[in-house]
């Protein structure tokens, strides 16, 4: 039985999972109470964190809510695990802050 995960927006690059999925897992993925397409978990990814649904470049935006919520680190691929391990976030950064 699949995995499901929730997606906002049809330009989102996430989607949130709403159980734990181990790697390797397929994954399905709903948006306004319909299953759409399957993916399969690259990586163990816990209860209410976030997997690719949408490649991504380094540099990349990420869109959740049809929002940025940071920039990809490194290259990320459909479903892989989502977290501060390849994404950066673009809020709340002291660095960035012109002194």
């Amino acid at each position: 039985m699949a995995k499901v995960a929730m997606i906002i927006d049809k330009t989102d690059h996430v989607a949130t999972c709403i159980s734990a999925v181990k790697r390797g897992e397929t994954v399905e993925l709903m948006r306004d109470g319909r299953k759409s397409k399957k993916i399969k978990a690259k990586q163990n990814i816990p209860f209410a964190h976030k997997i690719c649904v949408k490649g991504m470049k380094k540099g990349d935006q990420c869109l959740k809510y049809g929002l940025s919520i940071g920039s990809a680190s490194k290259d990320i691929q459909v479903g892989d695990y989502i977290h501060i391990h390849n994404l950066e976030s673009n809020r709340g950064r002291g660095d960035l802050e012109n002194n």
